[in-house]
């Protein structure tokens, strides 16, 4: 066996010639891979870019509150902090090797301060190997539309008018997010888009099918990806939820806290790909959001293929 010696923290070369390995870096606490995915739910590692953290909206089921132990009050890094971490991630090794997109709304709304996003914005535009991703539920995007960039992505998420009226509170209706989407995709951008969670509210097949033909019919062309889920408790966000009614449909445990029964679940993807289906959405463009194998199986679904929000 090809002895390996170990150069540096980052690079490791076979005295026999073999390929270069080059680990995942973490960078300065900001360029962050996300890694942590429980056995039997598929998520692929994808890498974070941290650059702050919170969200000054209030959904009741928003797992920031679990993260952040009831405090999701919005936190900024210092802004040169974070250019300078992308500046040694642009250089790195890894990345040299390894076009990656890096995902800012994982722990923050991407949009909850579009003067600092902007910035991490142009960023991106100083190289072409990769991707900035934007998740949000803002609409604000003017910066994004007056300046069209190539080097980043936009993912909206969007839920059915019932469910944002009783959960997502200070966020823009939804109407007015499929807005700012028809406009960053007219502006040149892709864009992504998570229905996430999907609620068994009562009549939730007449609100959702509504919903879906109201978003696709509102923008000018497919999004690139549809990804979905249903609700996911895991136990710290429940204990620091102020309302808990978004809870009352657990009905099982799993590797990613609770979920509905797991025949509700499968019901609701079928309904929601069906109706794609119909709508000409190609299915190979819609994932699963922190799903377990099995309900991917019984979908007739390819974890290997997975073309999911968080990554390229």
């Amino acid at each position: 066996m090809a002895r390996v010696t170990k150069v540096s923290p980052s690079i490791q070369l076979s005295q026999e010639g073999g390929k270069i390995q080059t680990p995942r870096p973490s960078i300065n606490g900001i360029i962050v891979p996300f890694e942590k995915t429980p056995e039997g739910i598929v998520c692929p590692h994808f890498y974070e870019l941290r650059w702050a953290f919170g969200c000054p909206y209030e959904c009741a089921y928003c797992y920031l509150r679990g993260t952040g132990r009831g405090n999701k009050r919005p936190r900024y890094r210092p802004i040169e902090k974070v250019l300078n971490a992308l500046d040694k991630a642009f250089r790195h090794p890894y990345f040299i090797e390894n076009p990656t997109v890096f995902n800012s709304g994982e722990l923050a709304d991407s949009l909850m301060n579009p003067p600092l996003m902007e910035k991490i914005v142009d960023k991106f535009e100083e190289q072409d190997r990769h991707r900035l991703l934007l998740l949000t539920k803002s609409d604000k995007v003017g910066f994004l539309v007056e300046n069209p960039r190539r080097r980043t992505i936009v993912s909206f998420s969007l839920n059915a008018d019932a469910v944002w009226r009783r959960w997502e509170f200070g966020t823009p209706p939804p109407e007015a997010r499929m807005k700012a989407a028809k406009a960053v995709m007219e502006a040149g951008y892709e864009v992504r888009i998570r229905i996430d969670p999907v609620f068994p509210i009562d009549d939730w097949r007449e609100h959702y099918e509504g919903f879906i033909y109201m978003l696709l019919s509102e923008l000018p062309r497919a999004p690139e990806r549809i990804t979905l889920g249903t609700p996911r408790g895991l136990q710290k966000t429940i204990n620091y939820s102020k309302d808990r009614s978004w809870t009352k449909w657990f009905a099982e445990s799993s590797g990613w806290g609770r979920k509905l029964a797991t025949p509700l679940r499968r019901e609701i993807y079928i309904f929601f790909l069906d109706k794609l289906d119909l709508l000409g959405f190609d299915r190979s463009r819609v994932a699963l959001c922190k799903e377990t194998e099995a309900m991917w199986n019984a979908l007739g679904m390819d974890k290997k293929k997975i073309r999911c929000n968080c990554i390229w």
